[in-house]
């Protein structure tokens, strides 16, 4: 199986290193409301120029700020110099309470790639759960290290993981009164950051495609608002078009061939589709309202969206071809920015009551609505593509400018990400495989 990234390449040799195919006794069940991290050893990885604790470090610090695992302190540990070829003595991992181990290799091909090892073991079981190969360019170590973490992750959690992905933003610079804005992406831990647009244009919104490293965004430049794609394999960038009034990008639908967005006309703003190929427009809805932000399900069939045609700003759903409108959110307060969850389970939203602004989740049809975070201002959800996990950006009260946040579906592990600058408009990549 071949996984690409631009024109670094991971080959993935899959589960060669004979894993046990009993079941684990080591699992985390993620559907409960608060769960207690799971105690795991990170063993350095072996290697003769140092790559190999780094790709280890980069392992130990994404299943950390999961908020599903807590690495144990390497000064801890009992046994030294592990390598994937002998198994671990298992009584001096118990003792320590490293519910899970993980044992690595890196060595250098022939060719100049590097092949890197790694096996995961049950300690209490004295079970092997997982073992993988990778061939890679030795450039592209720390993205085989985020799809190592997705491996545990997936076998320990029964989840997909979500490291292995990418986050475009905008990126701020500059006064409030002269700010800068620019298209940036980067790995979904702050790493390898990347700019995409020079800042002589002003960039918002930007959204990926659910199934193509392809994002739109919009730009306001002398020749006013403008939507544009962008592939960001080969950084070739299209119109799609000029929209008057527009203040959001597009959102794709979840088989990238249309987008949905809302046009303003004559005061009021509704929703509608356009083709991408044939680049043909069909409207959605007919009110004297502002109809805006839509999203679609992940299967398709429905559109999430914000209205003020009851008075203030409320969430509705409704038909991809716009028919069974109807209004899902009665809390207190303004709701705004739906967007619907990969899973198809939630539906993510920001909500404005009194001076806080939150981030919250309910169902589809408007129940089981939690409030996650809140703050002065809290803004613009995207979700991982496994759906267990939101970025956002905040601004704080008086402050100079924003910067991105994540926050797990329990609303117990918040965490800044890192980034150079201010930053705001996050929109989380589908995963790189």
């Amino acid at each position: 199986m071949m996984k690409s990234l631009f024109a670094a390449a991971v080959l993935v040799a899959g589960a060669v290193l004979a894993a046990a195919p009993a079941a684990a006794k080591v699992e985390i069940d993620i559907t409960q409301g608060n769960v207690q991290p799971l105690p795991i050893a990170i063993n350095p990885f072996q290697s003769q120029n140092g790559v190999g604790r780094q790709i280890s470090d980069v392992i130990s610090a994404d299943l950390k700020r999961s908020g599903l695992f807590a690495p144990i302190d390497q000064s801890a540990f009992i046994q030294k110099n592990l390598t994937p070829d002998v198994s671990p003595t298992f009584t001096d991992w118990t003792v320590i309470n490293a519910q899970a181990l993980v044992v690595g290799r890196v060595s250098p091909e022939a060719d100049g790639r590097l092949r890197v090892e790694f096996r995961l073991w049950d300690t209490f079981a004295g079970q092997q759960l997982d073992g993988q190969q990778f061939y890679t360019n030795p450039e592209n170590w720390r993205r085989v290290a985020h799809i190592i973490s997705d491996a545990i992750y997936e076998r320990l959690t029964g989840e997909k993981g979500y490291f292995d992905t990418r986050i475009v933003f905008v990126a701020e610079s500059g006064s409030k009164a002269d700010r800068v804005k620019r298209l940036a992406i980067m790995d979904q831990d702050g790493a390898n950051v990347r700019y995409l647009t020079d800042g002589r244009d002003l960039v918002l919104t930007p959204r990926f495609s659910p199934n193509r490293q392809e994002i739109t965004y919009m730009s306001f430049g002398s020749e006013g608002p403008r939507v544009y794609l962008l592939q960001l394999e080969t950084g070739q960038r299209e119109i799609v078009g000029n929209f008057p009034g527009m203040t959001f990008a597009p959102r794709f639908s979840p088989d990238g061939q249309k987008v949905v967005m809302s046009l303003q006309q004559d005061g009021n703003a509704n929703i509608y589709a356009m083709d991408l190929r044939s680049r043909a427009t069909t409207r959605l809805t007919a009110t004297n309202a502002i109809d805006t932000s839509p999203s679609y399900s992940p299967d398709g069939k429905r559109i999430v969206f914000e209205s003020d045609r009851g008075g203030r700003q409320q969430l509705y759903v409704m038909n991809a071809d716009g028919s069974g409108q109807q209004r899902i959110s009665f809390g207190d307060g303004s709701y705004s920015t739906p967007v619907w969850s990969p899973r198809g389970d939630l539906i993510a939203f920001t909500k404005q009551a009194g001076d806080q602004f939150q981030i919250g989740v309910m169902r589809p049809d408007g129940s089981g609505e939690r409030i996650l975070t809140s703050g002065f201002h809290n803004e613009g959800p995207t979700w991982a593509p496994n759906g267990r996990v939101l970025m956002y950006f905040r601004d704080q009260k008086g402050g100079a400018g924003p910067h991105l946040y994540s926050i797990d579906l329990t609303g117990y592990n918040e965490q800044e990400v890192p980034t150079p600058g201010f930053a705001s408009d996050p929109a989380w990549s589908p995963s790189l495989e």
